[in-house]
């Protein structure tokens, strides 16, 4: 295996070999210029970010600024909305749902380093593939650190750490994310805790 081959397999690889230095820094050139785009071309940052993108359902948008390294590792299914400086370090595979909501400061962690120092120092790192589901609600400046499972029609609180596995229809919060409540039906009729809608056209 090349290095390219052993970094999408999720084995330790060396990030400078084998093209992907020059896949990141082309990778780079399309966000600088979808990052640069007046935001009343909303054609060209729609068509942009699918070249960027491995796959994406019809509609899509992801505010600028917007970081990744490769793009190509990154699924996002339909009607996927991040709000700013959504930051995804696809070093592995990258897959998010269908209905899927992020609030800004949005950062997905797919790399990381050995923590023993000699290993680290050797250059080698690694990425393991993060699965957010359908209909999940990313909260703002949460954190998703490398091989999570997020199940779907999760919620997960702003502010949080996900560094293990969130199970469907659950509110999970804090650092370490921990889930603090399951979805149930009751729950639709509310808009913000004990806030019920005042509308009828929400279901």
């Amino acid at each position: 295996m090349n290095q390219k081959e052993r970094m999408l397999a999720n084995l330790p690889y060396k990030a400078w070999m084998d093209g992907l230095a020059e896949e990141r820094m082309a990778c780079k050139c399309k966000i600088a210029e979808y990052n640069g785009l007046d935001p009343r071309d909303t054609g060209r940052q729609t068509e942009l970010i699918k070249e960027i993108l491995g796959k994406t359902g019809e509609m899509i948008h992801i505010e600028a600024p917007f970081r990744c390294d490769y793009g190509y590792n990154v699924e996002v299914g339909e009607n996927f909305y991040a709000n700013y400086n959504l930051i995804i370090l696809d070093v592995g595979k990258v897959r998010i749902g269908e209905n899927a909501q992020f609030g800004p400061n949005v950062a997905i962690y797919t790399a990381g380093h050995p923590i023993h120092p000699d290993t680290r120092n050797s250059g080698y790192e690694y990425g393991i593939d993060i699965t957010i589901g359908d209909n999940c609600w990313i909260g703002g400046n949460t954190c998703i650190m490398p091989g999570v499972k997020i199940g779907n029609n999760v919620v997960i609180g702003g502010g949080s750490v996900v560094t293990k596995d969130i199970p469907d229809n659950s509110v999970a919060v804090g650092n370490p994310c921990r889930v603090v409540k399951t979805i149930t039906e009751e729950d639709r009729d509310y808009y913000y805790k004990d806030l019920r809608f005042d509308v009828d056209d929400y279901k």
